[in-house]
């Protein structure tokens, strides 16, 4: 079987970075293993004019006669059945709510809610029948909405098990793992039940997908698990049942197999991580990134603890918000914390460090940001330093997907 895939909502190809092992060649382009043959790749914003991800992405990976390999068009209006055969789906997709309704004619089936683009990912599936699928998102999924916990999972879980896939996921934070970020996220890999990989797992107890057999136990190893609750999406009769009552508390592993959800809190081998000493630049740094003494002020006020007094909206009730103060400046001992888009602004989440040179206060270049999710140095140039610290903040720690690479590789080749 082929090595193809594709990267849904590819931002600046972290996906591919990982699963190819990417360095950045002398003429500003993508030195790639190529263990993957990416075939197709998507990426869209809709709130910006400036397609600034899509073209980082394209100058990155063309080779000057793939056009047709580049979408940048809203994925909702791309004819799925037009996008080449991939072995590998992969993307890291919003989390968004996804609750479901009856159509209008009721002769439509069920529709998700407009604007998601999960149901885009299960058109893809529907259409492509993928052997393979490798996905990210934030960790809060697993429990959203906030008054029905773990819906919207159990909503996707359901889609997947009603296009014949078995699943696994886990919450992974990187640093726990050797990496520079402390960075949490949910990894999810999905498979069809009719591949060799599947069948090599149908005598395999959940406990031991967990403990041993799994892509996450094999890259990610824990410390052995003993307790696993469980729940049946089967008892329900479809998805808008499921989004009107379903309710699960799904812990930070789980697997899934024919509609069955198996879930239990796993506690990670720990890994030495990448710290911040080892990712920061050894050379002079240009002025804009040091600190004046208004925004030095203003981190201390951001960074240190605070009482603040507020009033709900909606009940009038005031109450005392509380900050614990964070440590300021950030130190060269400790990996990265996770970094969010308002990176390199004056926000409390922005990292700041001592300079090595200058021993002045200082923001992290882009560079760093690039190192912290483990991109090539200067892989976002294309780009103005506003839009490079926004990309590292939407992006992926690529070492994760490199090391989940790895098992995939693997399970393709079986299939031959």
């Amino acid at each position: 079987m082929k090595k193809t895939a594709i990267e849904l909502f590819a931002g600046v190809g972290g996906f591919r970075i990982g699963l190819n092992h990417v360095t950045l060649g002398a003429d500003g382009k993508a030195i790639e293993e190529n263990r993957f043959d990416f075939v197709w790749a998507n990426q869209w914003e809709p709130s910006t004019k400036a397609q600034d991800a899509f073209d980082c992405y394209k100058f990155r990976f063309s080779k000057g006669n793939d056009d047709d390999e580049f979408s940048n068009e809203d994925i909702s209006i791309v004819t799925k059945k037009n996008i080449p055969n991939f072995t590998l789906l992969t993307g890291g997709f919003p989390c968004q709510d996804y609750s479901v309704a009856r159509s209008l004619s009721h002769e439509q089936g069920i529709e998700g809610k407009k604007g998601v683009l999960w149901w885009q990912i299960n058109d893809i599936l529907k259409v492509k029948k993928p052997p393979f699928v490798l996905l990210e998102n934030v960790d809060r999924l697993l429990k959203s909405p906030s008054k029905q916990r773990g819906r919207d999972f159990g909503i996707m879980l359901r889609c997947f098990a009603d296009n014949n896939y078995s699943v696994e996921w886990r919450i992974i934070n990187a640093a726990e793992y050797g990496h520079p970020q402390k960075r949490r996220r949910v990894y999810i890999f999905a498979y069809k039940n009719n591949t060799n990989h599947a069948k090599s797992l149908i005598k395999i107890k959940p406990i031991e997908i967990f403990n041993e057999y799994g892509i996450f136990s094999k890259e990610f190893p824990i410390n052995d698990c003993t307790s696993i609750s469980s729940c049946n999406l089967k008892e329900y009769n479809d998805l808008l049942e499921i989004s009107d009552a379903f309710k699960f508390k799904f812990e930070n592993a789980g697997y899934m197999h024919k509609g069955v959800i198996y879930t239990t809190k796993v506690t990670p081998k720990y890994e030495k991580p990448i710290i911040l000493n080892e990712i920061i630049l050894h050379e002079k740094i240009d002025e804009k990134y040091f600190l004046s003494e208004v925004q030095k002020e203003k981190f201390n006020y951001l960074k240190g603890s605070k009482k603040i007094p507020r009033i709900n909206k909606n009940t009038g009730f005031e109450y005392m918000y509380s900050e614990g103060a964070m440590t300021y400046p950030d130190l060269y001992e400790n990996p990265g914390r996770t970094m969010l888009t308002s990176e390199g602004t004056i926000n409390r989440s922005t990292h700041v460090v001592f300079d090595r040179l200058t021993g002045k206060l200082r923001l992290l270049t882009p560079v760093e940001c690039e190192r912290l999710n483990q991109f090539p140095d200067n892989w976002t140039s294309t780009m103005n330093d506003k839009r490079r610290y926004f990309m590292m903040g939407n992006a992926l720690v690529t070492g994760i997907i490199k090391k989940l690479g790895n098992s995939i590789s693997h399970y393709i080749d079986l299939e031959d």
